[in-house]
């Protein structure tokens, strides 16, 4: 079955992510993506007249997935608290977030490419945006206390990010059950609830 553009580029962007995963930004080729399926470089040059534009391009693919993801769990009609649990416990590298590889990849490349840089800048703005959002709806609420519901959304992804690096790049060095309590604890923190509050939700 012959494939629409759209739905080429599409199938590119994924065997590009999954590549990125494998090898790496460096690492990975034209070629490679080409190879993984069964087509020629010149198709995937095509659609992307560069490696650094299909990886750039890759990246943001892989980040409006997340998002709209994100924006599902943040959108359900249920308390602020039970949404924040839901999006923190997804995002955390304990849940089923897309694989950290990717991004922690994404990050290092960042440094030296400034279109990925852009991509990533602008997928970490659109996360802590919708997180400080929920926060101060349920400041709104009653439902709890955070005098700075954009710094709270800093911290505590900043958090999630480094946990991700420790348990994606060092193997052993965090349990994934102490992982996920200290983001527990975290939330629970960054909203003036007692330490105790969120486990009682699953109960």
């Amino acid at each position: 079955m012959r494939l629409s553009v759209a739905e080429r580029r599409e199938e590119l962007l994924r065997a590009a992510i999954g590549q990125i995963e494998e090898r790496g930004v460096a690492a990975v080729r034209i070629a490679d993506v080409a190879s993984s399926l069964g087509v020629s470089n010149a198709l995937v040059l095509y659609h992307f007249s560069t490696k650094e534009k299909l990886v750039a391009a890759a990246f943001t693919y892989a980040a409006e997935d997340d998002l709209a993801q994100l924006r599902k769990l943040l959108g359900r009609r249920t308390t602020a608290l039970r949404r924040l649990r839901s999006a923190v416990r997804w995002y955390a590298p304990t849940g089923q977030a897309k694989g950290w590889r990717l991004w922690i990849e994404g990050w290092a490349a960042s440094l030296r490419e400034p279109a990925l840089q852009e991509v990533t800048r602008e997928l970490d703005k659109q996360w802590k945006a919708a997180i400080a959002e929920v926060i101060a709806q349920g400041v709104a609420a009653g439902e709890f206390r955070c005098p700075d519901p954009a710094a709270s959304a800093l911290r505590l992804t900043a958090l999630l990010d480094g946990l991700a690096v420790q348990l994606t790049s060092y193997p052993g060095a965090v349990s994934r059950a102490r992982a996920q309590e200290w983001a527990d604890e975290a939330l629970a923190r960054e909203l003036g609830l007692g330490a105790g509050t969120l486990s009682a939700q699953e109960r």
